[in-house]
């Protein structure tokens, strides 16, 4: 018994005679229209406003300007540095067994990260009025006055209440290596400051340096409440020329395109490193994992 064959497309469930159509987007395009007509408006008003940009031009590559990015920079790096060092040295002490340590990491951390970046600054600033000499007596002394300078006060506010934050980020990246690195690491005989160092600390780089570039970021910024103490920082600078020039939105203008690229800098820095520390937690990883491999011992076996 036979049964009429019928076609593909007669069939009731055939879609191959359904034309495709693709999906409109129209939320989107009108979201972006929406900004661009933003970003016109906003590019139209700076550009007929009344901005000298011939002035942004002239103050770009002034000798006063370049002299506080420099400073920006270097106060940056050098704060970032004493940040980064008393971060790992008070996260290590923190997650010490050692409760004395313990309690003076928590202190720390505490006070730092509870007052504000302004008021420490103020205090590093006057400590002549606590103590009015600094040294060593009878081998070196001088004037707190003289020895505590803007840059100096700046530097202790800003690095010293960074290495409080930083803590805390070293800390939560000790704290997502996995516990069977650790116990990989003790198994092929490191002690637990060589575990640290060698396996710990590498791995838990990839959590930890996003949130150090972000305050890497926010340092570059906060140098500019060291103007508050007259350190010459890029801001301050600018300010001390409008001041003399009234030409307020020019030179801010000037801070603003500076301070963008050097945070572009740094961030492009901080890719780079991601994936430095990417690649180089692998071969860890593999090394701890190798070395720590089970070994069978036969019971009676010579060595």
């Amino acid at each position: 018994m036979t049964t009429p064959s019928s076609s593909p497309s007669s069939s009731p469930f055939a879609i191959d005679h359904l034309k495709i159509v693709p999906r409109r987007f129209y939320g989107r395009w009108l979201s972006a229209a929406l900004i661009l007509l933003v970003f016109a408006f906003i590019i139209n008003a700076f550009a007929h406003g009344q901005i000298e940009w011939k002035i942004v031009a002239q103050f770009m590559t002034a000798k006063v300007i370049m002299h506080g990015l420099l400073n920006t920079i270097l106060m940056t790096i050098y704060a970032m540095t004493i940040g980064i060092v008393l971060g790992v040295i008070f996260a290590v002490m923190v997650m010490s067994p050692n409760p004395m340590l313990k309690a003076i990491a928590g202190f720390y951390i505490w006070f730092f990260r509870g007052t504000p970046l302004l008021l420490q600054m103020l205090l590093w600033f006057n400590l002549a009025l606590v103590f009015p000499m600094m040294g060593i007596p009878g081998v070196f002394e001088a004037r707190t006055v003289d020895l505590i300078t803007p840059f100096i006060a700046s530097l202790l506010g800003l690095g010293i209440g960074q290495g409080a934050y930083t803590a805390e980020v070293v800390r939560g990246g000790i704290l997502s290596v996995d516990n069977g690195q650790t116990e990989a690491a003790k198994a092929i005989g490191m002690t637990r400051l060589t575990a640290l160092r060698r396996i710990i600390l590498p791995q838990s780089m990839r959590v930890i340096i996003p949130p150090i570039g972000n305050e890497v970021i926010s340092m570059v910024k906060l140098t500019s409440v060291a103007s508050v103490i007259q350190f010459s920082e890029i801001l301050h600078n600018a300010q001390t020329i409008y001041f003399a020039n009234a030409r307020v939105i020019e030179l801010l203008i000037v801070a603003t395109i500076w301070y963008l690229a050097v945070v572009t800098v740094f961030s492009i820095g901080q890719h780079f490193l991601e994936k430095a520390f990417a690649r180089n937690q692998r071969k860890v990883v593999k090394t701890v994992k190798l070395k720590a491999a089970p070994v069978t011992i036969i019971e009676g076996a010579q060595p």
